[in-house]
This record gives structure tokens, C-alpha cells and sequence, in this order.
């Protein structure tokens, strides 16, 4: 095995950015976009294309065709994407589908048009079926239904790693996918009508000490369990799978360890020194009870996440309360 995966990274390096290679991080300003264009700034690509929504609407194809017409990209990070919590999704079940699907697209279509060597979509674990078997691996695709509270965001993300796929069967392209988990940290979205939970739980932990509440209500019961990631940890994943690896198959990004909600809101709650009580309403849906990735394809080929959770957390905190100070 070792030696199968050590003639992959030799053989997929032929095809690793150069330093001046012209990078378009599309959906630069989200979580997983400004941590690239930290990640790739550091590793030495400074020639990146980036653009905001008001420069360039990725659901518009004449806009996203007259872009790719002008800069003509060598590679493509494709990290913009409406995302949310399970309020969010709950609540805007058209908008996840639709602004997903035609950004997805759009951006493919001119990919392959107008020539880029390589692509890389990001997708979401909420892509595998509810009751899958756990640690989730990647051929669990498609094997079971989903889960309801996200199924329109999610349906969106499985259709964009079949249409890469489908480009490169049928046109040559170089489109790869990865999968990443719960991702947390600098850019953040801490919005509570659209956050995931862990800026939302740092919110109201933060929120409450400074107002003096005696307590704290957190939505559903506690009990799932959910492994998350930091997003530099992620950023770096994207560039290592850039450069070494080829293949139709998405690839799984998270840590491997879960923890259940309940114990990360009294985590998060201890680290952002809030002593009041948690309320867990149980009113608000649960979700999935258990989401883990198998991450032993990613690991295999060399990458391994790097933050602890705690120390992770803390940072998340410390820049929450710099910025709401």
C-alpha cells in the first residue's frame, strides 16, 4: 500500500502549481476562501485572482464567462457557496439549492471552456446518506437518504462532484472534490440567524458573560456527536490535494474524533469563562445523531489535521471578542 500511494505522489507532482501559477479562489472573503489565500500566500503563490460578489456574481454565466474569458485561470479553488446552519436550511431550502447548483455550474462550464488545468470543488459531509455506517467513507455516497433538515444544500453539493466527474469523463478535465467536515475559525460567520453551531455557541457563551445572563439556551438536545476542523487545517488540505492527488473519487477532510454538542458547549462555555447554566431546548431537530469521517484516504497520502480543538477554540474566542469589543 505504501508503495502504491508513494508512486500516486510521485506521479501526481508532475502536475503541482508552480509558484507563479495563476490561482482564482473563488468565494475568497468566506471561511474556507480567506484561509486559502492565507495558506497559499504563505506556501509562496502570490499570483491570485480573487474577486467579490459585486465584481463577479458566480450565479451570473455571462459574468462568470466574460471572467474566465479575461483571466484565464491555471487553477481554481471552488470554495464560494451559500452556507448555513440548520436554521438556515431549514428556512431557505430554495436559496441552498438553486444559488449552490447554478454557481456550481457556471463556474464548471467555463473551467472546462476556457481551459484550467485543474479545479477543485468543495463539497460538505452533510452530503452522505443519514444512517450511515460510521466512520463515514467515501463510497457511502448515494447509499441511503439524507438528512431531511439539509437535504436541498445537499442534493446541490452531490450534484456538483457528479458533474465533475462527468467533465472528466467526458472532456479530459482535471476536476477533483473533497469532502471536508464541520470547519470553525478565523472568518467565521457569527450570525445566529445563518452561523453553524460553533460561532453560534461562541456568540452567546461571549454575549452572555459580558451581560451578566444566568443562562444560555442551546438549540436541540446535545446529544449528537460531531467532529470539527479547523479551517487552516482545511486550507491546507485543499493545497496538499492540489498537488498530489488525481482521481475521480472525492476525498474525505476532517479529524477523525467526534465530540457530542452537549460537551462542546460546556467546552466552549468553560473556555469563553461564562458560569451561567446551559438550557438545551429541545424543540429545535437534533440532525444526524453521529457524523464522522473516515479520513484514512487523506491520511494515507500523507496530510494529517494539525490544530487541537481546544487550542483551536480559544483562538476562535479570543478573535470573536477582538472584534465585538
Amino acid at each position: 500500500m505504501r508503495i502504491i500511494f508513494l508512486f500516486l505522489s510521485l506521479f501526481t507532482t508532475v502536475f503541482a502549481m508552480e509558484p507563479g501559477s495563476k490561482i482564482f479562489v473563488a468565494g475568497h472573503r468566506g471561511l474556507v476562501g480567506s484561509a486559502l489565500v492565507r495558506v497559499l500566500n504563505e506556501n509562496g503563490y502570490h499570483n491570485l485572482v480573487t474577486k467579490t460578489h459585486s465584481e463577479l456574481d458566480l450565479t451570473d454565466q455571462k459574468a462568470v464567462d466574460h471572467f474566465f474569458a479575461t483571466h484565464k485561470p491555471q487553477y481554481v479553488f471552488l470554495a464560494a457557496a451559500k452556507v448555513g446552519g440548520i436554521k438556515a436550511n431549514s428556512d431557505y431550502p430554495v436559496d441552498f439549492f438553486t444559488i449552490n447548483s447554478r454557481i456550481q455550474l457556471n463556474v464548471l462550464e467555463s473551467a472546462h471552456k476556457y481551459g484550467v488545468e485543474k479545479l477543485l470543488f468543495l463539497g460538505s459531509s452533510c452530503i452522505y446518506p443519514k444512517h450511515a455506517p460510521q466512520p463515514i467513507v467515501e463510497n457511502s455516497l448515494l447509499t441511503g437518504k439524507l438528512e431531511p433538515s439539509n437535504e436541498p444544500y445537499a442534493l446541490a453539493k452531490i450534484s456538483g462532484i457528479r458533474l465533475c466527474q462527468a467533465y472528466n469523463k467526458q472532456f479530459n478535465t482535471n476536476f477533483i472534490s473533497c469532502m471536508p467536515t464541520n470547519l470553525y475559525g478565523p472568518g467565521d460567520n457569527y450570525d445566529l440567524k445563518t452561523s453553524h453551531v460553533v460561532p453560534a455557541l461562541i456568540r452567546k457563551m461571549v454575549e452572555a458573560k459580558r451581560s451578566g445572563a444566568k443562562s444560555v439556551e442551546i438549540w436541540g438536545s446535545g446529544k449528537p456527536k460531531r467532529e470539527f476542523l479547523h479551517v487552516n487545517d482545511m486550507a491546507k488540505a485543499c493545497l496538499f490535494l492540489m498537488n498530489n492527488y488525481e482521481g475521480q473519487e472525492h476525498v474525505n477532510v476532517g479529524t477523525g474524533k467526534e465530540i457530542p454538542i452537549g460537551a462542546l458547549a460546556k467546552l466552549i462555555q468553560k473556555l469563553a469563562g461564562f458560569t451561567g447554566e446551559l438550557k438545551f431546548n429541545t424543540k429545535f431537530p437534533d440532525g444526524t445523531m453521529l457524523k464522522r469521517l473516515d479520513i484514512s484516504k487523506i491520511e494515507n497520502m500523507g496530510w494529517h489535521p494539525e490544530v487541537d480543538l481546544v487550542e483551536g477554540l480559544k483562538g476562535a474566542i479570543s478573535e470573536y471578542e477582538r472584534q465585538n469589543s
